[in-house]
């Protein structure tokens, strides 16, 4: 390793954006969404990765570029990899931690990517030129004009599919299904997600109301920790509704543990959770591994890339406060054309450039 290759600088931020109407799901309410980010230097580049989490994650990811980070060869990505996770074994390689090393493990891929000149689908292998997106909102705070308006507007850009929450007053879900039927017609698939919010004989009971509606995907309709619920669940759901769940995995057990289980029938995984893109593509091999496909949870920015290139993957979450917040801080991202996300291949890495001056309006 020469001085030259070697990461010269790092730095964490850490921002707070309030959300532009009060949202909620079946199981939690918030006001404002956060989100941490790394940019380290190397050889005169600037890279950046981020994950969507408290100041508690920024405190660690700090302590991590600080100890571990600086000084490392990028090349050597994974040994850089393997010195963070050992060094939070004893605060727990889930949640906080491990959201930490996410955020700096996708700064590091963009790093490897920018320094030889090429977008960083090209470095992991590119196996398709865009991804299909899904539109994600339908808070359970919304009326009924809030979810036409939002469902309704993706199905008249093209989108395929779109998504909404359920869960917080299960009494009123069949009709806001309706609702929001109504609003994308016939032809754009409906998901909806209970954020683990009802037990098993709810779940199932639901699952069937919803199908009435067309309903195709059912996301965590029990808790994701629940996998025997999760399976109880898939096996009794109307035929051609998948049960999905996954994001709150953070490691390759979580998932292979899921998918052990056939606890779901697509698999969700968080870049920005599971322990970055390098966690992402640990769960992509599972998936190839046993024939099943994965979903981009969140954050559409930081999974365009790796979801071009990975065989398994159908599709990417564009949820509401994140593609917001990407549009207001990122040069470079990548508006959905006809529901579906294309990487720049005219830009490095990851393509994204920070607008700082907008960002730090909501820097804390």
């Amino acid at each position: 390793m020469t001085a030259e290759y070697s990461v010269r600088k790092g730095s964490v931020a850490f921002y707070t954006i309030p959300t532009d109407a009060p949202e909620a799901d079946g199981t939690f309410s918030w006001e404002s969404t956060s989100m941490v980010l790394v940019q380290i230097e190397c050889g005169g580049v600037t890279a950046m990765g981020y994950t969507y989490a408290d100041a508690a994650t920024a405190t660690a990811a700090d302590k991590l570029v600080k100890e571990i980070v600086i000084g490392s060869d990028p090349l050597r990505h994974g040994e850089t990899l393997q010195k963070m996770l050992r060094s939070i074994r004893n605060m727990g390689e889930t949640g906080i931690a491990m959201m930490a090393v996410s955020a700096i493990d996708n700064a590091l891929w963009d790093l490897c990517a920018r320094l030889v000149e090429l977008p960083l689908v090209s470095l992991l292998g590119q196996v398709r030129t865009g991804i299909p997106v899904y539109g994600s909102g339908g808070f359970t705070t919304y009326s009924s004009k809030q979810l036409t308006d939002q469902l309704g507007g993706w199905a008249s850009r093209g989108f395929g599919s779109v998504k909404m929450k359920v869960g917080s007053h299960p009494d009123k879900d069949p009709e806001r299904v309706r609702t929001a039927r109504a609003a994308i017609g016939a032809n754009c698939n409906l998901f909806v997600d209970a954020n683990g919010a009802f037990p098993v004989t709810q779940a199932i009971a639901m699952a069937h109301r919803f199908a009435e509606q067309g309903v195709s995907w059912f996301e965590e309709p029990v808790s994701s920790d629940h996998l025997i619920g999760l399976s109880q669940v898939r096996q009794r759901a109307p035929l051609g509704m998948d049960i999905a769940a996954g994001e709150y995995g953070y490691t390759a057990w979580y998932f292979r543990a899921m998918l052990d289980a056939q606890a779901v029938s697509v698999l969700q995984a968080d870049c920005t959770r599971c322990g970055g893109i390098s966690g992402f593509l640990d769960a992509a091999a599972l998936c190839w591994a046993h024939n099943v496909p994965l979903s981009a949870h969140c954050g559409p920015s930081m999974h365009l890339h790796v979801c071009c290139a990975v065989p398994r993957a159908v599709h990417m979450e564009f949820f509401h406060d994140h593609a917001r917040i990407e549009r207001m801080f990122f040069d470079g991202f990548c508006e959905p054309v006809d529901g579906r996300m294309v990487p720049d291949l005219g830009r490095p890495g990851n393509g994204l450039a920070l607008k700082e001056r907008d960002a730090n309006q909501f820097k804390k």
